[in-house]
């Protein structure tokens, strides 16, 4: 914190003000923008975003445990984005890596060079690779009144007892799919990244399925890529399929 205060100091003193993280203060570190090209410039200089360049791209945030691919998901949204001409980028949180422990992953798609590398506090989209983490901890943190939620199950939003915070995006946005079924199905292993890639692909429209599908390729080259180019094909045709769901 306090290598921080020096720099704000030094490049600009004027622009910033240090204030207690609030409600009202989504930035990390306590920052907050005052106003002015100073400040847009000292938020470059940190790898912050304004909100303007937020509100711009899309931002993915991925929740899931050890041993999901949850980071893997991430990198192969990226490069499917970037295959289409979009810049991408693709990063994990810090934290446990052990077998089962809690796991967030970032991605986020735009049309210029994208230069941030703070977390993702404000998500256009939560894909959830494992819907018990709903018990745990705050996955519907920050996600924007028009956001998405993508949720590997083959429960309702009401049993898994999110009805409430579904209930506040649009109906069209919200969809479960049971990618580790598919998963199973088609690679053998309990690994739901790829299926709810494809699933993402046809809930959002951000990336197109045949991306999702050469990005896998390219990372799973051989039987285990086709294995979960079915599970996302699966999942994506799933998904289109389905109608609205409708929040009690």
């Amino acid at each position: 914190m306090a290598a921080m205060r020096r720099l704000l100091t030094r490049k600009a003193a004027a622009a910033w003000a240090f204030v207690a993280p609030s409600a009202h203060n989504p930035l990390p570190a306590g920052l907050r923008q005052i106003k002015g090209g100073r400040a847009r410039r000292a938020y470059s200089k940190l790898g912050l975003a304004t909100r303007s360049e937020r509100a711009l791209m899309f931002q993915i945030r991925i929740h899931g445990r050890g041993g999901q691919g949850v980071v893997t998901a991430t990198e192969l949204l990226a490069v499917a984005a970037f295959r289409e001409g979009a810049y991408a980028q693709a990063f994990p949180s810090f934290g446990s890596e052990r077998m089962g422990a809690p796991v967030v992953a970032f991605c986020r798609i735009d049309d210029k060079e994208i230069r941030l590398r703070e977390p993702i506090l404000e998500p256009d989209a939560l894909i959830v690779q494992d819907p018990t983490l709903f018990n745990g901890i705050d996955v519907f943190q920050g996600l924007r009144s028009n956001g998405y939620l993508l949720v590997n199950t083959n429960k309702s939003f009401e049993d898994l007892h999110i009805a409430a915070q579904v209930a506040k995006i649009p109906a069209a946005h919200a969809r479960s799919v049971s990618a580790t079924e598919l998963a199973l199905k088609h690679v053998g292993r309990p690994l739901p990244n790829a299926a709810l890639l494809g699933a993402f692909a046809a809930l959002t429209g951000k990336v197109d399925l045949k991306s999702v599908a050469e990005a896998i390729r390219q990372a799973f080259p051989g039987k285990v890529g086709e294995a979960n180019v079915a599970a996302a094909t699966d999942a994506y045709e799933a998904v289109a399929a389905e109608p609205a769901v409708a929040s009690a």
